[in-house]
């Protein structure tokens, strides 16, 4: 069986054994974008839709939509979405906490934010947070099959490639614009050329082990010098 199917499966059983007022319960999804790449922030998002509303046609896990089409249904999730809430976790927090940490710090504040419209938050994945305001539960393969899920992965996605396109315009010697911070053999190679910036996670390996080359600054500070 395949990770949708699974996931589909799992909550259809879930659906199928609760009762009416539990699904009718206003569902804050929780998702993240970018915990493998070696630059940038993590995105955490949480969004609650009103059961009681017609579903915005064309959601998905964010990873099978094109950038454009993503674009798209975040401007229609944030206009219909009861509430939502995007954080982004920075490059030194994730060096601080570690990855898997930094994300369930932002798993956090995201439910906090919206708990005022919520009665369940819906993680995506196999763990919930501790500590979370509101009543939790963990959902594998959640962002292929919940929409509220599929709709925080795309706020997530979106807002995550916007500030990355901004960091490309203070560092574009790396490529942001094109990697997002992952690690392409081009950006890898910029990072032995230049030395990491201050967007560089530097407790991951690839990075740490180019922190002997000069650490690049921002180009309107280059141009300073």
């Amino acid at each position: 069986m395949g990770r949708r199917s699974a996931a589909a499966a799992t909550l259809a059983l879930f659906g199928a054994t609760a009762p009416a007022a539990a699904r009718t319960q206003r569902i804050a999804g929780v998702d993240e974008a970018g915990r493998g790449p070696l630059a940038g922030p993590v995105a955490v998002a949480a969004v609650v839709f009103d059961p009681a509303r017609p579903r915005i046609n064309g959601l998905d896990d964010s990873k099978q939509l094109t950038a454009a089409r993503r674009e798209q249904l975040h401007d229609r999730i944030v206009e219909r979405a009861l509430a939502w809430h995007v954080v982004l976790v920075d490059a030194p927090t994730v060096d601080r906490l570690n990855i898997y940490q930094a994300t369930l710090q932002g798993m956090r504040e995201v439910v906090a934010a919206v708990a005022h419209a919520a009665d369940l938050a819906r993680i995506d994945g196999n763990v919930v947070p501790k500590g979370l305001v509101l009543p939790g539960e963990a959902l594998i393969g959640g962002d292929a099959i919940d929409r509220a899920i599929m709709a925080a992965s795309i706020l997530a996605k979106v807002s995550r490639d916007r500030y990355m396109q901004q960091v490309h315009e203070q560092f574009p010697h790396f490529g942001f614009d094109q990697h997002k911070g992952y690690g392409t053999p081009a950006h890898l190679a910029a990072l032995r050329a230049h030395g990491p910036c201050v967007e560089h996670r530097r407790s991951f390996a690839p990075v740490r082990e180019c922190l002997t080359v000069p650490v690049s600054a921002p180009v309107e500070m280059a141009l300073a010098l």
